[in-house]
């Protein structure tokens, strides 16, 4: 463990969460649940017609990468973040929360043309989530904000499929990568990422060791969606890299390597909030991956990560928790 260290490259976000009532979202553009991008005006908006009700506001770091990089910092590998945030005060409040939990944010770039994105959470009585996202500095990444410096002592590099929006930038990061001898993990992110940028993905998934991909992103890089088959989709996919993971939810994951080719089952429990589940589960595969514990411990602790974080509204878990996992798992022994 002391030789591995993680870079994780995607949006960073900052969640705002708030507790409302059904009757607040007639006051926010959009439907009830899902995302919809917003810009600066609308989420300040949003954002003072909550103060004006006094309602409580919490503050979470996010992102679907950084979600995974967090959960590896918890399960104690040295981590970094390659993304961007504003030259704000929420920017800082990203750089402080991580480097509290133990990660190394001199990756993290900065720009004063735009505010630290952000992701307004509301959740209503019945636990749904209704999210207004809006993008700002993520959004003005650049390949020449990818220095090498980046890449010194890092061993593993995790990319989050959103960013092929950038893709000059995904192929710079894992050209570095390749340089510096790093292994690399890619999230397929969504079946709409993949559905824009197949031809993307065509092109950088041969340059990846491990693919993570649920059913429907598999179904549509494949164009299978009806009849799907995740074990022809697994097949196929490792065919491309050298490990393959297909997640199939509440039926589990399908794993495949040069030697190793397994089904994971999921933990059953009961299901209050599904954000971050497929980031946690990869930070538990990683975890187990890359400390040499094969695919079955790595595929149990994914599940049994992804099965915590279900329970909670949001993706991050509490300190009790990991301690409960670490000791399952024995993390750290």
């Amino acid at each position: 463990m002391k030789n591995i260290k993680v870079l994780g490259f995607g949006s960073p976000i900052l969640d705002v969460l708030l507790k409302v009532e059904d009757s607040f979202l007639s006051l926010v553009s959009g439907e009830k649940g899902g995302m919809n991008i917003i810009d600066t005006a609308e989420q300040e908006r949003i954002l003072a017609k909550a103060k004006e009700m006094h309602l409580d506001v919490k503050y979470a770091v996010g992102g679907s990468a950084f979600n995974t990089i967090s959960a590896l910092t918890y399960m104690g590998l040295a981590t970094s973040f390659l993304g961007k945030t504003g030259k704000d005060a929420d920017g800082e409040f990203f750089r402080k929360a991580y480097k509290k939990i133990g990660g190394d944010p001199a990756s993290l770039k900065e720009t004063e043309d735009a505010a630290t994105a952000n992701c307004i959470c509301l959740v209503t009585p019945d636990s749904q989530r209704t999210m207004r996202t809006n993008l700002g500095a993520s959004t003005l990444i650049k390949a020449e904000d990818v220095a090498a410096s980046d890449f010194e002592n890092i061993t593993h590099v995790h990319i989050e499929g959103y960013q092929l929006f950038f893709a000059d930038v995904v192929k710079k990061v894992i050209q570095s990568a390749r340089e510096k001898k790093c292994t690399v993990s890619f999230d397929m992110a969504s079946f709409e990422v993949v559905r824009l940028f197949r031809k993307e993905l065509t092109e950088l998934l041969p340059l990846v060791d491990i693919v993570f991909a649920n059913e429907d992103e598999a179904g549509e890089f494949f164009d299978c969606k009806e009849n799907f088959d995740p074990r022809n989709a697994l097949e196929k996919l490792s065919e491309i890299c050298p490990v393959a993971v297909v997640k199939t939810g509440a039926d589990g994951a399908w794993i495949k390597g040069k030697e190793e080719y397994m089904h994971v089952d999921a933990r059953k429990v009961n299901a209050v909030d599904t954000t971050g589940a497929g980031d946690l589960w990869q930070a538990g595969f990683l975890y187990g991956y890359l400390t040499g514990k094969g695919f079955e411990y790595a595929g149990c602790l994914g599940s049994a990560v992804s099965a915590e974080v279900v329970q909670l509204m949001g993706a991050e878990l509490p300190p009790e928790t990991w301690e409960k996992l670490k000791a399952e798992f024995k993390i750290n022994e």
